[in-house]
């Protein structure tokens, strides 16, 4: 057999293991943190149970450096038969990840959309239906998301907890990160000047326009389930500024990019 197409066999099998394995990880977060702070949390605790998968997929690849090509040896039945589950999740993930990109938004009142180039699109109605102070609050938010290319954001955050299927605590962790986003983006809103009250009245305002939901958009009324925690929220003077302290990313990446390096050492001395 192929060197190359055994290799992609058994990222699919053992890593596709590892993922599934570590989908299932509930995970706590602390919530007195600052929203942008809790936001940066959620996003990681989407993506950990990755981490595993990529580190047995390059110890795979550190061995399949010391393999000939072709691999000697016959390759049974049964390892094709058990990789089809993990084949099945990830043909899924990615046929939902090209759909949300051809998929209509629906019906909308305010939005962010665009993956590369995100923009702000306002229905007329919407913007006919809003006073000024609202319609200023709703755009001021929406800025927000364009700074930080969420649609962007979402769209992989969608894709990769569709690797995760079917874990419930993976969707879990998909909607808790998708209502810290909202939390922080409105905190970074009224940081900058804007009212919680004409914000809060932009959401009620546009929940009339929202019947669709864009798959790789940020909308303005978020999740509608934490939509009556999100107003009261906003409604509250802007919370005492906690210490934003920033997950130490490079730290993380730094690790993880040597603990990869030497999984491809410990594969190439297989024999």
């Amino acid at each position: 057999m192929e060197r190359e197409s055994l290799l992609a066999m058994l990222i699919v099998l053992l890593g596709g293991s590892a993922l599934q394995l570590f989908a299932a990880w509930p995970g706590r977060i602390d919530r007195e943190s600052a929203s942008r702070q809790l936001e940066r949390l959620h996003w990681l605790a989407l993506w950990w149970p990755t981490a595993p998968a990529l580190t047995v997929a390059a110890w795979l690849c550190g061995w399949a450096l010391s393999q000939p090509d072709p691999v000697p040896g016959h390759v049974g039945r049964l390892i094709f038969i058990a990789a089809v589950p993990f084949t099945i999740v990830g043909g899924r993930a990615l046929m939902r990840a090209a759909w949300s990109l051809c998929h209509s938004p629906g019906v909308y009142g305010i939005v962010t959309v665009g993956l590369l180039r995100p923009r702000i699109v306002v229905a007329p109605e919407l913007a006919k239906a809003l006073d000024e102070h609202a319609l200023q609050a709703a755009l001021a938010h929406e800025r927000t998301h364009v700074r930080h290319r969420d649609p962007l954001r979402i769209w992989l955050a969608q894709f990769v907890t569709d690797l995760q299927w079917p874990w419930t605590p993976a969707r879990r962790r998909f909607t808790g990160w998708l209502a810290a986003l909202e939390y922080a983006r409105d905190d970074e809103a009224r940081a900058a000047g804007i009212e919680g009250a004409d914000l809060a009245a932009a959401v009620i305002g546009s929940l009339r326009f929202q019947i669709g939901t864009a798959a790789a958009a940020a909308t303005l009324i978020g999740q509608p389930e934490v939509l009556p925690a999100r107003i009261a929220r906003l409604l509250r003077p802007l919370a005492e500024h906690l210490p934003d302290r920033r997950p130490p990313y490079l730290i993380v990446a730094g690790g993880l990019v040597m603990v990869w390096l030497v999984a491809i050492v410990l594969g190439s001395l297989l024999r």
